[in-house]
């Protein structure tokens, strides 16, 4: 019995040596072949290297949008409904556009109605915006400006940073004093640098305004909630310059469900104070819309699952034409080295050493196939990240599994028969060719 264990473990052992021996001259050769042929293998090559592009590509963006999407969500908040007059449903919106243009938007009654009826919310916010504003301090002007209007659960509410000076007191957002709240690029253009801005003051529409705080530069989302360019001013100081009751004036009112609440909870408390305020009757439909970033999400996934397809599609004809590349190369190389593996199998190599020897070539060509198309991934996305200030371009480790995966797939199929015929053919007769 110990004499069979120890003959089981040498055959083991030599097993394992002749495969590490058979792996290194796959590598060897596949190298002496790219060398050799250069041209040839390179076509052939191209192939895996622009199909594994495609695919590999494609799954790096949809993981760095997806990574992106969920930073911006917990920046804005996941438990967040926004009550507005347009849905967030492209689709809804594109087929009955005239009925959303139509609606008012929300007021400042509603908001404090909500405020006082909804029991499931912990926070509203009330937005009013207003564009083509112009800044002066000084010289220096800004055109075309945007100003925001909004309570004090604004910066709960939006996770809002202030780099320099500070946020509103209660006291300012109820009184709606004169001060304000300048994003980086409206400071930076008005002043010399963004900390210099703090206790300063600026004109607006002639009035006097004091800047208390700098918001913390946050460069481009992907959605959108950007306040880099905006000023933000005390909701009462807005309503005593602006007419609130405007129908071109944008406003918005958002309310954060209290922990433990479901938003479908929240969402049916809202619908029905909204009803009431705007006195609509049972079978009347709603004249205002309860929205939420997944609506915005949903319609993200679907244009990115159309791109997902359209990337597999030409990775896969791209591989499949790699793939009958290779065969052909393997072909090639068979038929070159005839009399060779007529001479190995004189001298005792076995079929599958034979066998061996070939797939491992082929899978070492696809692999370096793979690698160089997941270079050119690499570098684009490298390059991508200097032009894309949303979100970050990436390729994760499994990605590039995936891509070294379907390499070794693609050279086991298309380096197997060119292997096994070399395995199956006669020494003698190989040896004569």
């Amino acid at each position: 019995m110990g004499s069979l264990i120890r003959l089981n473990s040498s055959h083991k052992v030599h097993f394992l040596f002749v495969f590490l021996k058979i792996f290194q001259e796959g590598i060897i050769l596949a190298l002496q072949e790219l060398w050799g042929n250069k041209l040839r293998t390179f076509l052939s090559l191209l192939g895996i290297t622009i199909g594994i592009f495609c695919v590999i590509s494609v799954l790096s963006v949809i993981d760095s949008f997806q990574q992106g999407l969920v930073k911006s969500f917990d920046k804005v908040g996941s438990n967040v409904l926004h009550i507005s007059k347009e849905s967030w449903d492209f689709q809804k919106i594109s087929t009955n556009w005239w009925k959303y243009i139509r609606r008012p938007y929300p007021n400042y009654r509603e908001f404090t109605a909500l405020q006082n009826k909804v029991q499931s919310a912990d926070a509203f916010n009330i937005r009013a915006f207003k564009g083509g504003q112009k800044f002066q301090h000084k010289n220096t002007y800004v055109q075309n400006g945007f100003i925001l209007g909004t309570n004090y659960d604004f910066a709960r509410m939006f996770d809002l940073e202030i780099e320099y000076g500070r946020y509103f007191t209660q006291e300012e957002m109820q009184t709606g004093r004169n001060s304000i709240l300048l994003g980086p690029v409206v400071a930076e253009t008005l002043f010399p640098s963004a900390a210099y801005a703090v206790g300063k003051e600026i004109k607006h529409q002639g009035r006097k305004l004091k800047v208390i705080g700098v918001i913390k530069k946050e460069g481009e989302s992907i959605l959108g909630n950007n306040f880099d360019e905006a000023t933000i001013v005390p909701y009462n100081y807005f309503r005593k310059y602006f007419n609130i009751n405007s129908k071109r004036l944008t406003q918005i009112i958002s309310a954060r469900a209290k922990d433990g609440v479901s938003l479908d909870e929240m969402r049916e408390e809202i619908r029905g104070v909204m009803r009431g305020q705007r006195y609509l009757k049972p079978k009347q439909e709603d004249n205002f819309e309860i929205n939420h970033l997944s609506l915005l999400t949903g319609m993200i996934d679907n244009v990115f699952n159309i791109v997902t397809l359209a990337g597999f599609l030409i990775g896969f004809f791209a591989i499949l034409v790699g793939g009958f590349g290779i065969a052909n190369i393997m072909f090639v190389s068979v038929k070159e080295r005839t009399r060779f593996i007529g001479i190995k199998k004189s001298l005792g190599a076995k079929r599958i050493y034979i066998l061996l020897e070939f797939l491992t070539e082929s899978i070492i060509l696809t692999i370096l196939g793979g690698l160089f198309g997941l270079g050119v991934v690499y570098l684009l996305l490298f390059l991508g990240n200097r032009f894309i200030d949303s979100f970050e371009l990436f390729m994760s480790y499994e990605n590039a599994f995936w891509g070294i995966l379907i390499s070794v797939v693609i050279g086991v199929i298309a380096g197997f028969i060119p292997a096994f015929v070399a395995s199956r053919l006669d020494p003698v007769e190989a040896m004569r060719s």
